[in-house]
């Protein structure tokens, strides 16, 4: 097969997965616009906003923890199937909700939904894409992230009405739309050869292979997956995660989340509207179109990132970006330090020092995560290892959004973007050590990496 449409095949199959990847967006963005309508509408708390943004982050755990060997089990599209599902039950809960408990159980489903989707659609797009191009194929999928976001955004603008405190309801029923998608597209995508030929199915997974792999790779790929699953037989399945050799896996794995999260990236992503207010914008709507502008900022500097991953590499990029992200949160904060004396233009500065913040974990540290621990695990445990990716993202992601109002009223605004800023620092330094260069390497020839006893910066 010529290799033209070797790469129409594998962006046709990208596309249609990474749908998965605009719901996760969409499902976890569409609360910002959403929690000011909700707030009057149930006269909440804060603590309550807290609660209702967390609960889908719960499931999102629960998601992660539950179902890493499932994914093994019955394979990468079964999965993506059942979610799509899931998601769709998840959208017409949440519209129709009848109080505030009943709400969070639907969130909570929809979370479920989306730590299952958070690590199965990268691994899924890993799987499939051919060597040269698979930062740019699984890095489609956080761009379709960061496109569901600014669609849960648009959404939030467009439906909300300040004389109707039911809005958020039609923009949670939106999310039934691309689940409906997910769901029927992924009947016509094949499963992974990767996953084919983990089960014995080779025929099955040569015939995806050779529609999908550079013709000049396919030889050589086919011989380093027998090798590894003659390899895997005489381990101990998915206990052989905990060994020494894939130590650095598992610490690239849980501390890139670590610094992603305490970033603070998604207190903006889910509060952005409500941060807009502190700064002095009054109405519920008109606090979403600063929101707007920093979604289509992420959307733009994530598909400058799908260009650049495989062509500057994976730790080149998380350098940029890291040293990118301090002065910008950094900034923030003085934004709100001097909020008195900034007077109506502090919402000018703290847009375009969020901008500036975006830019740079959107080309690093936001697409490098899901891409990371679709490379650095071996096939046999590749399950479970990127579940423990997305239990690690959704747990560090759930702390973050449970105590930021925490940390608001207990220190002010400025104060708690400073102590992002100092987490970033951190992350700085520790990059240097575990980020590795995975660009142009095939997932075996990461594996024989790891089982050598090499280190994350030697890679």
């Amino acid at each position: 097969m010529e290799p033209t449409k070797n790469r129409s095949n594998v962006l046709l199959i990208s596309v249609v997965a990474a749908t998965g990847g605009l719901l996760f967006g969409f499902d976890t963005g569409v609360i910002s616009g959403a929690l000011p309508f909700m707030k009057e509408y149930w006269k909440l708390p804060d603590s309550s906003l807290e609660w209702v943004t967390t609960t889908v982050l719960i499931g999102a755990v629960i998601g992660a923890v539950s179902s890493g060997k499932l994914s093994d089990y019955l394979g990468r599209k079964k999965m993506i199937i059942v979610n799509a599902i899931i998601f769709a039950i998840g959208a017409v809960g949440c519209t129709y909700a009848n109080d505030i408990n009943f709400l969070m159980v639907m969130r909570v489903i929809i979370g479920v939904a989306i730590g299952i989707t958070s690590y199965v659609v990268p691994m899924y797009i890993a799987e499939i894409a051919p060597t040269r191009r698979r930062g740019a194929m699984v890095t489609l999928n956080q761009l379709m992230i960061t496109i569901g976001i600014l669609v849960s955004y648009i959404t939030d603008y467009l439906l909300g009405n300040d004389a109707n405190l039911q809005s958020w309801r039609w923009m949670f029923f939106v999310g039934l739309f691309p689940a409906l998608i997910l769901l029927i597209g992924m009947f016509f995508l094949p499963e992974t050869p990767r996953w084919l030929i983990s089960k014995n199915r080779w025929a099955e997974g040569e015939a995806v292979l050779n529609k999908v792999e550079d013709p000049d790779l396919i030889r050589q790929t086919l011989s380093d997956l027998k090798r590894d699953i003659e390899l895997d037989k005489h381990q101990a399945g998915s206990s052989e995660i905990l060994k020494p050799w894939l130590r650095p896996a598992l610490i690239i794995t849980v501390g890139i989340f670590f610094f992603q999260q305490f970033s603070g990236v998604n207190t903006i992503i889910y509060y952005s509207p409500i941060i807009f207010k502190m700064a002095g914008i009054v109405s519920n709507t008109e606090s979403i179109l600063p929101a707007i502008i920093i979604g289509t900022v992420n959307v733009l500097a994530c598909f400058l990132s799908v260009m650049l991953l495989d062509k500057v590499g994976r730790r080149k990029l998380y350098m940029i970006g890291i040293w990118g992200m301090i002065p910008s949160l950094a900034l923030l904060g003085i934004c709100f330090h001097f909020k008195e004396a900034l007077g109506a233009s502090l919402p000018i500065f703290a847009v375009l020092s969020i901008v500036c913040y975006i830019i740079f974990i959107a080309i690093s540290l936001a697409p490098l995560g899901w891409l990371l621990i679709s490379e650095v695990f071996p096939l046999n445990v590749r399950g479970v290892g990127m579940s423990i990716g997305s239990l690690s993202h959704w747990g560090f992601n759930a702390v973050v959004a449970f105590t930021f109002f925490k940390l608001v009223n207990a220190f002010g605004v400025s104060q708690t973007f400073f102590f992002y800023s100092g987490i970033c620092l951190i992350g700085m330094f520790w990059g240097r050590i575990y980020i590795p260069e995975t660009k142009g390497k095939s997932l075996e020839e990461i594996e024989a990496h790891w089982r050598k006893g090499g280190s994350p910066r030697d890679l």
